[in-house]
């Protein structure tokens, strides 16, 4: 199935007839419109919705029983605070975890106070209609829902001058300026938006201040770079380390300032560390596919790192999709007897797609037709696509409170390495993205040992190399208890370590870090299953960064040998000479 569906995708350009063709510019066109979103998807979501609710007596009279009683809270609750607003009043509504919006003492006031309440109110009424309707499908619910509270975030009272009490009062303070700031701001967004530029990083640069770390690229193809990291010690652990960073990120993510940087904390330990630094694709790298970026991509490293430093295992390392991909390349190396692994190790990574979180939302037969046909006319997935996705699922925190922050209030935001970093993204290209999207999500292959490489399937079953996975609480991205999942599917040990923060933030926990945390176990192959939440109820918690903890666990994978002269960097003699000095060409791709 899965080579039928690589053999579809590159020979389904050559092959359009007309229909095809005027078929997917259409789509294209309106796919511009719509910012990627399916419209015929979603029409099915709501049309399963709004059918199953019609024929459901019992949840409408439920429904009308709720908006009776809300009413008349919100009445009570209005007169009380109109008439005795010293003495405060039990709320109608309470906001959800994680919901910050009305936190500030002014929305205590009358009648802002009723303006929040409202708004809550109703945001609480439309999750009740859109959820548990009997005879719905699950993902057709939670597109439903999470479809209707994003339009209603877009109606909160906080976004709008004249129903938030934080940006009046500032617009009366100051005459308006903090309006014409704000206009300077969103005039200053759209022009580098129309121009394809990137977000204002201030005074981050990348080889200024960001990916600082020496080193030099010894490695360069159609797909990589790989750069080897000067030593930083006069002796080095025998064993190097390669990381595989997602294709939809800049590597430096693990190479930010040098408080952030993970590269200089493991070179100032005494590791020898490589990077894989992929390059931006444009048009031309249509057909690039997922066995090429496991051949020019994971196995190219490998060798070089084995030509590099002879004789001696990797620890390699995967980040999100690059996790993905370094398990497969694990995965295959097993099946045909590579045992050049020492461990693996797998930041925020999934092998299991069927909890991915709300990004799973619309991923099906039609979103992914519809994703293909726009990717097919440009040969690429476009840098704003992915990362306006990866923003609706966090919209209160990346999207409106950056318009109440940049244009209302007239303020900008201190930018820091990880959002400099996080300004500068990436394409993906048309074959490789199709893939992905079909073969991974949609029928979870790799999970089913059911993905193929060359002509034969890979199952995770089949890797012995022990494996550290590293989960983080609130990733809306890769959810912990689906990294979690690598317990069942592999057969080997397995440490799982569980940090505070996102799924960069939480990653990216330099030693210095107050604010961090984590859980972190060892469970042997043999031992028994566990499942995600009583884990994480009986672990005990440990304060500070997590890296430490994994250092070590690297560190003990060679306890008794000693540590050696650093290896040269690259190999003239092999074919991997010094071509620059880091952090390359390719992560400087706009």
């Amino acid at each position: 199935m899965a080579s039928d569906c690589r053999h579809w995708i590159v020979e389904q350009a050559m092959n359009d007839n007309t229909t095809s063709t005027l078929d997917r510019l259409t789509k294209s066109a309106i796919a511009r419109l719509t910012g990627g979103i399916s419209p015929t998807a979603l029409m099915a979501a709501y049309s399963d919705w709004l059918l199953h609710l019609a024929a459901s007596p019992g949840k409408q009279m439920e429904l009308v029983e709720k908006a009776v009683t809300a009413g008349s809270n919100l009445m009570r609750f209005a007169a009380h605070s109109a008439f005795e607003p010293e003495i405060p009043a039990p709320h109608p509504a309470q906001t959800v975890k994680g919901d910050h919006r009305f936190e500030d003492p002014a929305w205590e006031r009358f009648p802002f106070n009723l303006m929040a309440q409202s708004f809550l109110t109703t945001e609480q009424w439309w999750h009740e209609a859109t959820t548990g309707v009997r005879g719905e499908t699950r993902q057709h619910s939670e597109v439903v829902s999470f479809v209707t509270r994003q339009l209603l975030d877009m109606m909160a009272p906080t976004n709008f001058v004249a129903t938030n009490p934080v940006v009046l009062e500032q617009t009366i303070v100051q005459h308006g300026a903090n309006l014409m700031r704000g206009l300077q701001n969103f005039i200053d967004d759209t022009a580098r938006n129309l121009a394809h530029d990137k977000q204002s990083t201030n005074h981050y640069e990348v080889g200024v201040n960001l990916a600082v770390s020496p080193g030099k690229v010894i490695l360069r193809n159609r797909l990589i770079e790989l750069i080897q990291y000067t030593p930083t010690t006069t002796e080095v652990l025998a064993e190097p380390i390669l990381f595989v960073p997602a294709w939809i990120m800049k590597y430096y993510i693990l190479d930010l300032s040098p408080v952030n940087s993970l590269v200089k904390y493991l070179t100032d330990r005494g590791h020898t560390v490589f990077m894989i630094s992929w390059k931006n694709p444009d048009s031309g790298d249509r057909d690039l596919g997922m066995e090429d970026y496991l051949h020019l991509g994971v196995a190219a490293a490998l060798d070089a790192i084995n030509a590099i430093v002879p004789g001696e295992k990797i620890h390699a390392t995967g980040y999100c999709l690059g996790g993905t991909l370094l398990s497969i390349a694990a995965a295959t190396m097993a099946r045909d007897g590579d045992h050049r692994l020492a461990s693996i190790t797998l930041f925020a990574a999934q092998t299991d797609f069927t909890e991915p979180g709300e990004i799973g939302l619309f991923i099906n037969e039609s979103q992914v037709t519809f994703l293909e046909d726009m990717m097919w006319q440009k040969g690429y997935l476009a840098t704003g696509q992915m990362a306006g996705a990866f923003q609706l699922l966090r919209s209160n925190d990346l999207i409106w409170s950056r318009i109440i922050h940049d244009y209302l209030l007239g303020q900008r935001e201190e930018m820091i390495d990880l959002m400099a970093w996080n300004a500068d993204a990436t394409r993906m290209p048309y074959r490789m993205h199709s893939e992905y999207l079909r073969e991974l999500f949609l029928e979870n292959q790799l999970a089913r040992a059911q993905f193929r490489v060359g002509d034969r399937a890979i199952a995770l079953t089949d890797i012995r190399a022990p494996i550290f996975a590293v989960g983080t609480a609130t990733d809306h991205v890769a959810p912990w208890k689906s990294v979690f999942k690598i317990h069942q599917l592999t057969d080997t040990d397995v440490t799982f370590l569980l940090t505070s923060g996102g799924h960069n933030a939480g990653i990216v926990a330099g030693p210095e870090n107050p604010r961090r945390h984590y859980q972190i176990s060892h469970h042997g192959a043999n031992e028994c299953h566990v499942e995600p939440d009583a884990w994480a109820r009986t672990m005990s918690e440990h304060k500070g960064s997590w890296w430490p903890a994994w250092a070590e666990w690297i560190e003990a994978k060679q306890a008794g040998r000693p540590r050696v002269a650093p290896p040269a960097m690259g190999d003239e003699a092999a074919g991997y000479t010094a071509i620059e000095e880091a952090p390359g060409s390719y992560v400087l791709q706009p």
